[in-house]
């Protein structure tokens, strides 16, 4: 069935997604030379991924809640699995391809590991069904082990079911409900964390579900929640001060330490919470000042799923060269920013040699229309 195309994008969110996916990949890259989650550089920049869920629900909600008098439920999930599927497919391939330049230290399994259950584990990461621990290939217990970040588009694929399925339906005071009882079960997750954050969901195991569950459920409805009753106001320079605090957010240094695990947990559960909606309701109100701020947004924004997808093999690789090696962090940083514009350079490849070509085919093919367009966001994750 096709749909109007006449919704325009929020420039601003796509822009700040672009920003959030970037902050990912230093995160990453720092990750390599951490000790702890204590001396770890950009310190929340995992606080990413529920940033992307809280603007996956605003802008869902955007682009479908005054549509299902027009649309089906199967209509619904053609779209998610048109926009999103192709690049899942993609960063399991990259992840296949890679797999063996990691071989290392703290990835021993990977020299003895047969091909055909590589092989294997990428065809099933292609459907993002997740892996139980007993195909872990890598060893660290990922659902999806060629491409970390997969999880998090798992939990996507998840929100989006329980929207369609549900939450679409729900009025105002019910997903209001809803909401505070998600948030409630963020911050005791935050809480009683044993590392005192709330970095996690990433496995198949029952104590990384429930992190993963508690990370998707409060900033995706919230995210929706935001979107329906809220009246958005002209916000001035908001590219500018959006990005400018959610980069002094992510990039914020351990609060407390191992006395007082807590405060962190306080910290990361209030954040998503309050600051990160803020963040989404100030960028909602905003527009490109000029030319120059679109075409960053733009790139930003056309760049944020692919570099998301895409980026985490690079960082094996880089990973594994600084345990095998054991090169310091001074030595290892020029390395580092290689590998940083090295997932920018194959994203933007990705994205415009596969990801639209391929999404131009299947809509022709599923929707009769080479020209629809959807006005939804992909959501992307950190590890």
């Amino acid at each position: 069935m096709n749909l109007p195309n006449s919704k325009p994008h929020y420039q601003i969110l796509d822009g700040l997604r672009g920003v959030a996916a970037l902050i990912v990949v230093a995160f990453h890259v720092f990750e390599a030379s951490a000790t702890s989650h204590l001396d770890q550089i950009i310190n929340h920049g995992y606080l990413a991924v529920d940033f992307f869920f809280l603007l996956s629900g605003f802008v869902i909600g955007y682009a479908y809640d005054d549509r299902w008098n027009k649309m089906s439920v199967g209509d619904f999930f053609k779209r998610r699995l048109v926009r999103l599927q192709p690049m899942v497919i993609l960063g399991m391939i990259i992840g296949a391809i890679c797999y063996y330049f990691q071989d290392s230290v703290i990835w021993p399994m990977i020299h003895d590991m047969p091909v055909w259950k590589v092989i294997l584990v990428m065809l099933v990461g292609c459907t993002l069904i997740p892996l139980p621990v007993s195909m872990d290939i890598r060893g660290w217990t990922e659902m999806h082990p060629l491409n970390g970040p997969g999880w998090s588009l798992f939990f996507e694929y998840l929100a989006n079911i329980f929207y369609a399925l549900f939450v679409r339906k729900f009025s105002k005071g019910l997903l209001t409900v809803l909401v505070v009882l998600s948030g409630l079960a963020l911050i005791h997750l935050a809480l009683t964390s044993s590392n005192g954050d709330i970095i996690g969901g990433w496995a198949l195991q029952p104590e990384q579900l429930h992190i993963g569950f508690a990370r998707m459920c409060y900033p995706f409805f919230a995210g929706l929640l935001l979107f329906r009753v809220s009246k958005i106001v002209s916000v001035k320079n908001a590219f500018f001060w959006c990005s400018l605090l959610l980069i002094i957010i992510l990039a914020m240094p351990r609060i407390g330490g191992k006395e007082s695990l807590w405060a962190n947990g306080l910290y990361d559960s209030l954040i998503v919470i309050f600051a990160f909606p803020l963040i989404v309701f100030l960028g909602a109100g905003g527009k490109p000042e000029n030319k120059f701020a679109y075409k960053v947004c733009k790139f930003f924004g056309d760049i944020s799923y692919p570099i998301y997808i895409t980026h985490y093999p690079l960082v094996y690789i880089y990973t594994g060269w600084i345990a095998t090696n054991k090169v310091p962090l001074q030595d290892a940083l020029p390395v580092g920013v290689v590998v940083f514009f090295s997932a920018i350079a194959l994203a933007y490849g990705s994205l415009k040699l596969y990801d639209e070509p391929v999404r131009k085919w299947l809509r022709k093919k599923v929707f009769k229309s080479p020209s629809l367009t959807v006005a939804a966001v992909a959501a992307v994750s950190e590890n």
